[in-house]
């Protein structure tokens, strides 16, 4: 049996040498597409906490919740009737990896965060993972257009390694804030870093800015 505590200690210290290692500015790409420090790749690598949750669409659910106006559960059959939205975008990493022109199809966040209905209150999400990974982002992100749920990319649906059945893709920022084999997104009134913020990833993850790594973001929120 896999010791899944090992291996996630294993990526936590994999992670801290990235960070030490990482401060500094990467070199200039000569790609205007290309953030400065990525280089392009043509396959779609893995990267992960080494967890593969066990799924089954027809219990697999993703779950609104926190504060909206309207909670909901969506079952696998209730997200696929949902608008489908196909979106052509580029995926940065913080290891330094970019590929160009994914072709995505999924539904809009906008379009979830409008099913929800958020109170005022609500200016910041938490989105959740079957592998109990975390990692968050100002609501407003969600509202861009080519912010997706997706099931699948290029034609074809999502393999287990890539967040099977569904994921998150935030195409504006590093793609550790896309999380894989999403289950819920929770709304709330404060910012609360995720696992890798809390662990020296940079609470922003812009790309353009080479916002990598920062120093450790305590989560201090004692509210929803």
């Amino acid at each position: 049996m896999t010791n899944w505590a090992k291996v996630i200690e294993g990526k936590i210290a994999l992670a801290k040498r990235n960070i030490e290692q990482g401060m500094k500015p990467g070199k200039i790409s000569l790609d205007a597409r290309i953030p400065q420090g990525q280089s392009r790749v043509t396959n779609f690598p893995v990267l992960d906490m080494g967890v593969r949750p066990s799924l089954d669409k027809a219990t697999w659910n993703l779950k609104l919740f926190g504060l909206v106006a309207n909670e909901i559960t969506l079952s696998w059959p209730r997200f696929l009737a949902l608008p489908q939205t196909k979106v052509q975008s580029d995926m940065h990493c913080v290891t330094r990896w970019s590929q160009l022109d994914m072709n995505w199809q999924g539904v809009s966040a906008r379009d979830l965060v409008i099913l929800a209905q958020p109170l005022e209150s609500a200016q910041y999400v938490t989105i959740h993972g079957y592998d109990d990974y975390t990692t968050n982002l100002p609501l407003e992100a969600l509202l861009d257009d080519d912010v997706l749920i997706a099931h699948s990319v290029f034609g074809e649906p999502l393999s287990i390694d890539h967040g099977w059945p569904a994921r998150m893709v935030v195409p504006k920022r590093y793609a550790w804030k896309g999380a894989k084999w999403i289950s819920a997104i929770e709304f709330h009134a404060k910012d609360r870093p995720g696992f890798w913020e809390v662990r020296g990833y940079h609470n922003e993850a812009d790309p353009w800015k080479e916002e990598r790594f920062g120093f450790p973001v305590e989560d201090d929120s004692d509210s929803p």
